[in-house]
């Protein structure tokens, strides 16, 4: 198996003198079985961009063979396009996002999730709005224009509801908080994310609530969702109560965030 230490530094190595118009940055943790799929997929809808791209893997501390299926990908990447590994030994998404973020240089950086929930076509009316002028494009299910591929079970559209009966007066009246495909320019990236404390599921609450106070627009872009129920721990019964008691210490916390 190779060591994700080596090949964070062979994959710097190659993208050290590269320019990157667009930052794409995949949080991952013991993604082996999907992640080489999902890799293809991001660099074969690059290729079509009109700019140089960064794909940054953000390594949450895997012990599978994530490293290795990176190191395969990055052979395939297309000319205006490189793949990068770097490590992050705080574990959670959020640190995972904030650290790719936040070691990107490029004009236009964001993430999305390993399971391709969201298709990665999306990026190009993304790419669209930031270079218009947007400083955040996000994508979301609940959009004008947006679908889900799979209906949500009843419980989980319920809980949905009221999770975002919960969180819109934090984050500005955004109707999809949690779909993980956010974009910004480098200035709101730099602006927020020094900001951002939290690492869990309202991580993304967080973001878009800091946005919010520091007067931030946030563009919402319809997506087609396939929601990957099988590959996701995620449980309302069992993180239900986390959820709701770390967006209301996100409430105490955005006091302080001027």
């Amino acid at each position: 198996m190779s060591s994700p230490l080596h090949t964070t530094a062979l994959h710097e190595e190659r993208t050290s003198h590269w320019t990157a118009d667009l930052d794409v940055v995949v949080p991952v943790w013991n993604e082996e079985a999907r992640l080489g799929p999902t890799l293809t997929a991001l660099l074969a809808q690059v290729a079509e961009l009109p700019l140089s791209v960064v794909v940054t893997v953000v390594d949450n501390g895997s012990v599978d063979r994530t490293a290795e299926v990176v190191d395969v990908a990055a052979e395939t990447a297309p000319g205006n396009a490189r793949l990068r590994l770097i490590g992050c030994s705080r574990q959670g998404k959020g640190a995972a996002v904030r650290r790719g973020l936040l070691a990107s240089t490029a004009r236009w950086r964001g993430f999305c999730d390993a399971d391709l929930s969201t298709p990665p076509s999306l990026i190009v009316p993304v790419v669209e709005q930031l270079q218009q002028g947007d400083p955040i494009v996000i994508g979301s299910r609940r959009a004008p224009g947006a679908s889900y591929v799979v209906a949500q079970p009843l419980v989980r559209r319920l809980g949905s509801l009221a999770f975002r009966a919960f969180t819109s007066p934090l984050t500005g009246g955004v109707v999809d908080s949690q779909c993980g495909f956010k974009f910004f320019s480098a200035e709101a990236a730099e602006a927020i994310f020094p900001r951002v404390t939290g690492s869990g599921f309202a991580f993304d609450v967080e973001v878009l609530a800091i946005a919010t106070r520091l007067g931030y627009p946030v563009r919402e872009v319809p997506v087609q969702w396939t929601d990957d129920a099988a590959g996701s721990s995620f449980s309302l019964w069992t993180h239900g109560p986390r959820i709701l008691s770390e967006v209301r210490a996100l409430r105490s916390s955005l006091a302080r965030v001027a």
